[in-house]
């Protein structure tokens, strides 16, 4: 059930990520970096639809790395990396799509998020849509060249095919666009999964402990630790809350132990039992 769960999510990843594609930056040639900016690129010298040639460009690449770095790709992304190319080409051969906006910037930017949103959820199932990431890793093994940098290479590589296309302006609304993915990737992953950090330095640590463990249903740690002014011994508790388990808790330190000391801070993630698994 748990495979399942993640191969619909991957299809559902790929698909917003296809939409993003279709109804965004194609139809104003908005070439965002990676193996669909070079096809959207590549499809002005030679009339082949976009997604034959996302389909093509990966399958040259999967093969290469096969070939180059031992091919350490999982089925999932294999399966997501085919099913963007069947979606858009569902897309392209059935619903004939149109830009939603003739606004470039307002394409770049909301354009972006979408497919941001996207590949986060693609990702966060463990899975990837292929692409430059496998140029990154080949040059990162011959190369030596960390895979960031190997990444930011390959995409800029096709902004400049795609400024020879289609004019400096799109192909700086394509570079402006590459980087707010990968900024808006980062910020979508990190919401997947949010949680906070709660320590609560008090002297009712039972009573903590119990509302923690028995109201909220959550585990806790106990620490030790000492006053770096008073030198007195104190009791801190440790755990890790969704945000509407914090505000309960929150809640319930204001009514009943309003003495406590209580610091919180945000984690992109949470792993293990009671949250995500591994």
């Amino acid at each position: 059930m748990k495979k399942l769960k993640e191969y619909i999510l991957s299809t559902i990843g790929v698909a917003i990520v296809a939409f993003g594609l279709e109804y965004f930056f194609f139809p104003l040639d908005i070439a965002a970096g990676g193996v669909s900016g070079l096809a959207l690129a590549i499809n002005q010298l030679i009339d082949i639809n976009p997604s034959v040639l996302v389909f093509i460009f990966n399958f040259i690449l999967f093969a290469l790395a096969f070939f180059l770095i031992g091919g350490s790709f999982g089925a999932k992304s294999i399966y997501a990396t085919i099913m963007m190319s069947v979606i858009m080409w569902v897309f392209e051969s059935f619903f004939e799509p149109k830009a939603i906006t003739d606004n470039l910037f307002l394409a770049c930017v909301f354009g972006s998020a979408v497919l941001a949103l996207g590949t986060a959820i693609t990702f966060y199932q463990d899975a990837s849509t292929g692409g430059t990431s496998i140029i990154a890793k080949i040059i990162n093994k011959y190369f030596h060249l960390p895979i960031g940098q190997g990444l930011l290479l390959a995409d800029c590589t096709v902004t400049l095919l795609a400024i020879y296309s289609f004019g400096i302006e799109k192909g700086l609304f394509g570079l402006l666009s590459a980087t707010l993915i990968g900024i808006l990737v980062d910020k979508f992953i990190a919401g997947l999964n949010p949680v906070k950090q709660v320590f609560i330095i008090t002297n009712k640590e039972k009573l903590v402990v119990d509302f923690i463990n028995n109201d909220i249903d959550r585990g806790c740690t106990i620490l030790t630790g000492k006053g770096g002014y008073t030198k007195e011994d104190m009791t801190i508790v440790y755990t890790v809350l969704t945000s509407k388990q914090f505000i309960t808790l929150k809640q319930f330190i204001k009514n009943k132990n309003p003495e406590a000391f209580l610091t919180v801070s945000e984690s992109t993630e949470a792993l293990g039992k009671g949250f995500a698994d591994y």
